[in-house]
């Protein structure tokens, strides 16, 4: 599912429920969990099974995906990526750094957040603009969306960058019509090129009762997509 919305360059994998394969983490990602808690070795070992059919899927032979100091998983000199989980999915993305800057993903149950969540995360002006469901429509839980959205986003802001970011850092907004959103940063830009990467643009969607959100920094120095594809390039999103 979240292959629909990410470029043909990227390299996904799914997992559905929360049957695992033998085997599915390396000596090295062992000793990292070895004293986790069961739920937390089950999240960590489906995302690490789904990192290593994505990269196959780019012939890139079985390695560790060790966590970063904030998390971040630790891809192949060459690889950027993004994991994802939540009850009963789990998900990977790669690409090669060549064809592709960063990569952003998250899948959350389509439901509505906890009550005070949304305060928490969201600036006042997002909150405001949230599309409205048109009456008689099946209701999306569009707080959600924008929390999922912002995960990506900083999924793929941080392993460029190196700098955090926060909730507050991103102003985001939604197309409801072709599936795409705005993240414009609040914080200074980060230098490409002779260009200054201000935002990204992502698509998400909706897919057997989960919300999916994407963000894909395309490596094409000079050139920009449509916000009609839903992909960042390299460049500034104004």
């Amino acid at each position: 599912m979240i292959d629909e919305l990410l470029p043909e360059t990227v390299s996904a994998a799914e997992l559905f429920g929360v049957a695992l394969p033998a085997a599915a983490l390396l000596p090295e990602e062992e000793r990292h969990v070895s004293r986790a808690v069961h739920e937390r070795v089950r999240e960590f070992s489906a995302g690490r099974w789904c990192a290593r059919r994505a990269m196959a899927g780019l012939g890139v032979p079985p390695v560790p995906v060790l966590p970063g100091p904030r998390g971040e998983p630790g891809w192949p000199s060459g690889l950027v990526g993004a994991l994802t989980h939540c009850e009963g999915f789990a998900a990977a993305v790669v690409a090669r750094s060549a064809e592709v800057l960063a990569l952003g993903i998250d899948a959350e149950p389509a439901r509505p957040l906890p009550d005070g969540v949304l305060e928490a995360v969201a600036l006042p002006g997002e909150r405001a603009g949230l599309p409205h469901q048109p009456d008689g429509a099946p209701s999306l839980p569009w707080d959600r969306m924008l929390f999922s959205a912002k995960e990506s986003v900083y999924k793929a802001w941080f392993p460029m960058t190196g700098r955090p970011l926060g909730f507050e850092d991103a102003f985001l907004s939604f197309d409801p019509g072709d599936g795409t959103f705005t993240a414009r940063l609040l914080v200074p830009g980060w230098p490409l090129g002779d260009d200054l990467l201000t935002g990204f643009r992502g698509r998400w969607a909706v897919r057997s009762g989960l919300l999916l959100t994407a963000v894909a920094v395309l490596a094409v120095p000079g050139v920009r997509t449509s916000p009609a594809h839903g992909w960042a390039v390299a460049g500034a999103v104004r």
